[in-house]
């Protein structure tokens, strides 16, 4: 896909080309992973065509990260999803393990 193609659509038609091609994407790993995938170069070019879009909605909205981050403006607004924003939960941390003494 090219990028002069991508710059013509509207910011709804590039979040939603965005969606699809997430989830393409994670079709073709599990089929990598499955070992049905006939060319790995598919997922390589599904995600840079995935890197183009995101960098044309993040011009188009005329936002970057730290500047939404800095207004408040939630993630959801801006049709990324929680990952993108950095508000996806995590893992809890763990404590170390206390170390026993030797007599």
């Amino acid at each position: 896909m090219k990028a002069a193609e991508l710059k013509d659509l509207t910011v709804e038609e590039l979040i939603r080309k965005a969606g699809e091609l997430r989830e393409n994407l994670f079709n073709l790993k599990i089929r990598r992973r499955a070992g049905t995938l006939e060319s790995v170069s598919d997922v390589t070019k599904n995600r840079r065509d995935l890197a183009r879009i995101l960098t044309l909605l993040t011009l188009k909205q005329g936002t970057s990260k730290a500047q939404r981050k800095a207004s408040g403006l939630k993630p959801e607004a801006s049709g990324l999803g929680p990952r993108a924003s950095g508000n996806a939960p995590t893992a809890p941390a763990v404590a170390p393990a206390e170390k026993k003494e030797q007599p």
